[in-house]
């Protein structure tokens, strides 16, 4: 299985770099730069600081997003009288677009990196507080009624019953977030920063300069599937029994 994972994703590389280097020689301008080219751009110092600065925005704004939603999510799940009140604020504030937020952002928290973090932990925490409500919710009561009746307490009941049972919905939306998060980071790093995968994108496209552009694009895609493969190995480690 991982054999034939890992010749998929080669083959997948190859046939991209294939059509990278054909529409690089067909496409006029130098607009598409060869992936020699662009291999050169890496060698740069400005990339390895930048992507580091993104990373770092992004895996705190998922670490706070976890902190409060997952928590939030499994006690509403599990608590009608309080989901009741609450939920409905959930769901009439999910639909809202919370970029539109990032100049509020801006105003309260200043243009450092505060500002961008937070509004990536807001886009993802409605993500993963529904998933993870939804997941609670579905926990089935003969589960938790035998434990209550072996004399398990409150605690007890989330730390066997409710969050191993929820554990692949929250990782499910966990992965989904990451793609979220990244692209809102672009969105977050062209304003108002000097430092970032995406002010290194929005300069390098301002200056011509192909090369690095592609090297800010590939290295924001770069980030999303370390992070997404992150999540993969979590999965597989904490819910083997999910895939049998």
């Amino acid at each position: 299985m991982k054999r034939q994972r890992y010749f998929t994703g080669i083959l997948a590389s190859l046939i991209l770099l294939g059509i990278w280097v054909i529409m690089s020689l067909t496409v006029s301008g130098g607009i598409i730069p060869t992936p020699i080219a662009v291999a050169k751009a890496f060698t740069m110092k400005s990339f390895a600081p930048n992507f580091l600065v993104s990373m770092g925005r992004v895996v705190v704004s998922l670490t706070l997003a976890i902190l409060i939603a997952v928590p939030l999510g499994l006690f509403l799940g599990q608590s009608p009288r309080w989901d009741k009140w609450i939920a409905p604020l959930i769901f009439l504030t999910y639909p809202i677009p919370k970029i539109v937020f990032l100049p509020i952002f801006f105003i309260l928290l200043g243009i450092g990196n505060i500002s961008k973090v937070a509004l990536i932990a807001l886009v993802v925490f409605y993500q993963i507080l529904v998933t993870t409500r939804d997941g609670s919710r579905s926990v089935k009561k003969p589960f938790i009624d035998a434990l209550v009746t072996l004399g398990g307490s409150t605690l007890d009941i989330y730390r066997h019953v409710v969050i191993p049972a929820c554990l692949p919905a929250i990782l499910t939306s966990l992965r989904i977030s990451i793609g979220t998060s990244v692209a809102i980071l672009f969105f977050v790093e062209s304003f108002a920063t000097r430092n970032g995968l995406g002010n290194l994108i929005l300069d390098a496209w301002g200056m011509a300069d192909y090369p690095m552009m592609f090297v800010g694009i590939i290295g924001m895609s770069v980030l999303g599937i370390f992070l997404y493969e992150i999540v993969e190995i979590m999965e597989r480690r904490l819910c083997k029994w999910a895939q049998l």
